[in-house]
Parts: structure tokens; sequence; C-alpha cells
């Protein structure tokens, strides 16, 4: 039987040269508008988002995003034709989320557009019945690892150092003490190793981006993601609101409520709102912890890949430890596109130049997220979402994010309270 190669890169190292790709593109040559989302009725639906100039920069948006997306399946070696065919309709389901969740009503209570794509991909995948060549043909991966790069450039290390040593050490502490427990907390529930990996990093670091980072690293399972994903986004709003008015309550400093918030909150943008609630001060604070938090995805994603490495090690000689050749084989090379795309955006970049491409990029990061979770929703099964034993990893959760709320507080008092 004769069989034809042909050249291919690794899927992480695409995402590396695409995340670059976007970024030099954005620096030297075309940058990308930033399309209307904001709407409160029909009158503002029909002004703002369906306004003739807002549809030409979603109509270029998409000649974008399907250009570099073709680029990147060309790369590694998928069907470019059967992408051609799929993506347009996995843009037009994100649209629809991406509108939904630019609602004045929905942003109030912060649900992320990301909630409503990987709701909207699993009713349609779980009702109607898709062809197989065309969940083959989604490239969830790729999408969620060109955002992961792009994340990067919102990493600023001046920011955080602003805050001084106390955000970064509560950042460091609240990490690693809350990892370990949720780490111990899931093995004591018997709960899988990806799921306890993707838990453990999501409750400690920072929601969503860190579960994205530790199924990438490991090579997770995209169905056990989608229910972290979903665990992460549907705790925040609770906390969000609830935890401004038992600090308003109990009369705690604001400078600690910002720590306190920005520690133990998972998504950024549940964060901001909750900070918004109690003032400038605590705004301030919960956002620069938070950033500390975020500074520490990449080095997490690269100790989680060694370590997973290390204990799953599938080589014919079980009692052999993995070769350093195996480790860099398997350690994820989108985290090193993260790292660099940080590094380049606080060190080497003017910040009036990074000032005014800053909402361009974070507009093109959170449409891939949301690219990516559509197609979750729409290759997920409600079976393998909701089965039974998928009740342990909530209370694994829910018990480790109670610890978060609690350990945060105090290292809070202890760095913040003056």
């Amino acid at each position: 039987m004769s069989t034809s190669t042909k050249f291919t890169i690794h899927e992480d190292w695409t995402v590396v040269i695409l995340g670059f790709l976007i970024i030099g593109i954005s620096l030297f040559i075309f940058l990308p508008e930033v399309p209307v989302f904001n709407w409160s009725n029909t009158s503002d639906l029909l002004k703002n988002i369906f306004d003739f100039t807002n549809l030409k920069i979603l109509f270029i948006q998409f000649l974008y995003l399907l250009g570099i997306g073709s680029f990147g399946v060309f790369l590694i070696g998928k069907s470019i034709k059967a992408f051609l065919f799929t993506f347009p309709i996995v843009y037009f389901l994100t649209l629809i989320a991406l509108i939904l969740a630019g609602n004045s009503a929905i942003k109030s209570i912060n649900l992320e557009a990301v909630i409503f794509s990987l709701a909207i991909g699993l009713i349609i995948g779980n009702f109607f019945q898709l062809p197989q060549w065309f969940r083959s043909a989604l490239s969830t991966e790729l999408f969620v690892k060109i955002g992961l790069v792009l994340l990067g450039t919102s990493v600023i290390f001046s920011d955080i150092l602003k805050a001084g040593s106390l955000g970064l050490i509560q950042a460091l502490v609240v990490v690693l003490s809350v990892w370990y427990f949720a780490f111990w907390l899931c093995r004591k529930l018997k709960v899988d190793d990806e799921l306890t990996m993707m838990i453990s990093s999501a409750v400690s670091i920072c929601g969503v981006s860190a579960a994205i980072a530790t199924s990438g690293a490991i090579k997770g399972d995209s169905k056990k993601l989608s229910y972290v994903i979903s665990i992460v986004l549907v705790t925040a709003i609770p906390m969000m609101i609830f935890m401004p008015i038992i600090a308003k309550y109990f009369n705690f400093p604001e400078e600690v409520t910002g720590a306190w918030l920005g520690g133990s909150i998972d998504t950024s943008g549940a964060v901001v709102a909750s900070g918004t609630l109690v003032g400038e001060t605590a705004l301030k604070i919960s956002t620069i912890v938070k950033f500390s938090q975020n500074v520490l995805l990449g080095l997490a994603a690269f100790a989680i890949s060694i370590y997973w490495t290390y204990t799953h090690n599938n080589s014919s000689e079980a009692v052999s430890k993995p070769t350093l050749k195996v480790i860099w084989e398997r350690f994820p090379k989108f985290v090193i596109g993260f790292i660099l795309a940080s590094i380049l955006f606080s060190f080497f970049i003017n910040p009036e130049v990074r000032d005014s491409i800053k909402d361009n990029l974070k507009n093109l990061q959170g449409v891939w997220f949301a690219l990516a979770f559509t197609s979750i929703g729409l290759e997920t099964n409600f079976k393998d979402l909701f089965q039974n034993n998928s009740r342990k990893p909530l209370f694994a959760f829910l018990i480790a994010q109670l610890f978060n709320i609690i350990i945060t507080l105090f290292i809070a008092f202890l760095l913040f309270n003056k």
C-alpha cells in the first residue's frame, strides 16, 4: 500500500506562528476594527449592530479570521475544503452568542460570550444530527490556542509591578495553596486525573484561561474542559454579586476587599464588575491581583506539562522516567507563544503603540475563544456533559472554591489591611 506524505507542522507550533502573524499584521499592516455588540432594545440592535458600518466591520473580521484559520488548517494538514464549509457556520453561531452577550441586561449580570457560545453549540449539537465529517472538521484546539497566545499580549509585567510586592505575594500564596488543596480534594473524591488538573488550575489561577491552558498542556478531553468551564462561569455570577455585599456588611477595608475579590473570583470580567460595585480602590487592587495570578498561567502550564509527562508516561518501560526529549515533545508549545507575547508587549513594544492596539487584540482573542466554545458545544453530547459521575467534580470544585474564598480573605487581611 502506498502512502503519501505531505509537509505539516505540529498544531502547537502552528498556533505560535498564527498568533505572531496576527500580532505582526496588527502592528505593521492592518488592524481589524472592533465591532459593536452593545444594545439595550430593538432600536439599539438595529442602530448599533445592524448598522451598515458595523456589518462591514464584521464581514472584514470574518474574512480575516477565515484567512488565518485556513492557513492554520493548511499547516496542520487538515482539509481546507471542510474548514471553508464549517467555519462560516461556526462564525455565524458565534456572532449570535456575541450579540446576546452584548445586551445591557446580560452584561449587568456578567454572563460572558463564551457561555452563550457553549450553550448554542450544545443545543445544536444535541438536537440536530450533525454528520461526522462536520464534527471532525471543527478546529476547536486551533481556536483555543490562538486565543491563548494572544492572551499573552495583555499580561503586562509593569502593570503587575505597580502594585508592589503585595499583589505578587498574594497571587503566589493563593495559587499554590488553593491548587494543592483542590488537587488533594479531587484525589480524595476519586475524580479522574484530567478533571483533577483542570479543576485545580481553574479554581486557583484564572478560571477559564487556566482550564484551557491546562487542558492543552495535558491534551485533555474537550468534553471535560467544557464541563469545567461551565462550572467556572456559572459559579462566578453569585460570587460577583454576594462577595461585595458581604464585604460592605462587615465593613472590610476597600484594599482588603479588592485583594479578596481579585484573588478568589475566577473570571477577569466578574472581578472588574464586583470591584466596581465596591469602589475605585477595590477595583484597582482587584484588577492588579487578578493580573498577578494571570501572569502565573504560563509557568503553571509549564509545570503541569512536566508533571503530566512524568506521571503519565506510556513508555513500555513503565519504571523509567521520561527523558528531556520526551518532556520537550509533550510540552505545550503554545505556552512559549504566550510567554513570548507577554515579554514582547511588556518590554519591547512602545506603551503608546501597545495602548493603541490592545483593545483590537483583546477583541480578536475573545472571538477566537468564543469560536472555540461554539465548536466544543457542537462536538459535545449532553450525556457526556451531565453524566452521573459528574457530581463529584462539581462537589470538588465548589468545596475548593469555598476554601479559596476563605484562604484568600485571610491573606488579603494579612497583606492589605493597613
